[in-house]
């Protein structure tokens, strides 16, 4: 007796005492087989012997026992003997299996006409009946720390390719700073990529690092480009107390844009005779409720450009977030030349949002699919948008 078998019978009594359907067994521990130590032959040498179980071993207060002899694990499963010794021994340990000897040793069992188990010695699997609640939380956790270490897979991509667009941008500029001291600490932080076997606490710590580099970088370049902004000549700046005909228009003279009056979805009417696929459609989306239905956007839109007033501005920062989920220009061109520059831009504001959470894993055939379905008339961004706010609001 060690303190594995032991261990070992107190998961079989327990098992005992417990209805757990075969099935239910069998898949609980299959899906953290690798968590908990069991490798493929053992789960093979785990399938061969609960087949030699019935429906009715695993009711309550009976214990599903196989006495199977080791040649004919041997014949089944093509183990040696040694290798079936160990692999039973790597059950034992792991406390998925017990075992259940006789007075002489030998593995036997007889059933009576309904087919229960009346006495048996051998391999016992009630362990797995009493583990079964405990491998599926195991498992949800599993999943959970799966999905959140996906998550921050993603977030460290969109920040390091925020980073190296900012670098870019700042080098092709020919901006002054320390441009050269962040290259090489980006560059030291690229080596410290995870692997695919990292924990999310490490990838928080990665993802963290690379946040405050992208912070000093904003910094440097939203300062060198302030710096670099052009003032206005006296001649063109606005007379905020103008002089003259007191009820006359008040006229200025400026290079600035002019800021559309709403900021509702709205688009030119179609002409007579003009293409189908030249038709633009109106929508009542409005940049309210596309920044409240799209909180990541808006997180990494305002952290680029600050507050956003106008589409122009939207539309902006959607062209500069585009490469940052890996979509071609080329798609992106297709989307403005097919569908309108706004609506293009609120389908890319979709697609990032939806990259960013993890609901779409190709960016660029996602937004290609919605040129698509604007063609065909099938494209409802209203409802996507709506459907969001719903969402966050449950």
């Amino acid at each position: 007796m060690t303190a594995e078998l032991g261990i070992a019978e107190q998961f079989a009594r327990e098992g005992a005492d417990i209805a757990v359907p075969k099935t239910r067994a069998f898949v609980a521990v299959k899906r953290v087989g690798v968590h908990i130590g069991l490798k493929a032959s053992d789960l093979m040498l785990l399938d061969t012997l609960g087949a030699f179980t019935q429906p009715q071993d695993w009711e309550e207060g009976r214990r599903p026992v196989v006495w199977m002899s080791n040649a004919l694990l041997m014949e089944q499963t093509g183990f040696s003997l040694s290798a079936l010794k160990r692999h039973l021994r790597r059950l034992v340990a792991i406390g998925v299996v017990a075992f259940r000897d006789s007075s002489n040793g030998k593995r036997w069992g007889r059933r009576d006409a309904e087919g229960h188990i009346i006495e048996a010695y051998g391999v016992d699997l009630s362990p797995l009946a009493a583990r079964a609640e405990e491998f599926e939380s195991l498992y949800a956790e599993v999943q959970a720390e799966r999905a959140l270490c996906q998550s921050l897979r993603r977030q460290i991509t969109v920040t390091r390719r925020m980073i190296r667009a900012r670098l870019d941008a700042a080098l092709n500029g020919g901006l002054r700073g320390a441009w050269g001291q962040f290259i090489a600490r980006f560059e030291g932080l690229l080596t410290q990529l995870p692997g695919p076997r990292t924990p999310s606490a490490a990838l928080a710590d990665i993802l963290d690092l690379f946040r405050v580099l992208l912070a000093k970088v904003d910094a440097a370049f939203l300062g060198e480009t302030e710096c670099a902004k052009p003032t206005k000549p006296v001649d063109q700046q606005q007379d905020m107390n103008p002089t003259g005909v007191i009820n006359g228009p008040h006229i200025r003279t400026t290079n600035e844009l002019h800021t559309v009056e709403s900021n509702c979805l709205e688009t030119k009417p179609v002409e007579a005779g003009a293409p189908k696929d030249d038709c633009r459609r109106k929508s009542d989306l409005d940049l309210p409720t596309i920044m409240q239905a799209c909180p990541e956007f808006t997180t990494w839109a305002r952290t680029l450009a600050g507050y956003l007033k106008t589409w122009d501005d939207v539309h902006r920062v959607a062209g500069q977030l585009r490469p940052m989920i890996g979509v071609s220009e080329q798609a992106w061109d297709m989307a403005q030349d097919r569908m309108g520059s706004q609506t293009a831009t609120i389908a890319m504001i979709l697609v990032f949002e939806k990259h960013c959470t993890g609901e779409v894993t190709s960016p660029g055939g996602y937004l290609r699919g919605m040129v698509e379905k604007y063609k065909a008339g099938d494209l409802h961004l209203e409802r996507s948008f709506y459907g969001r706010l719903t969402a966050r609001a449950a």
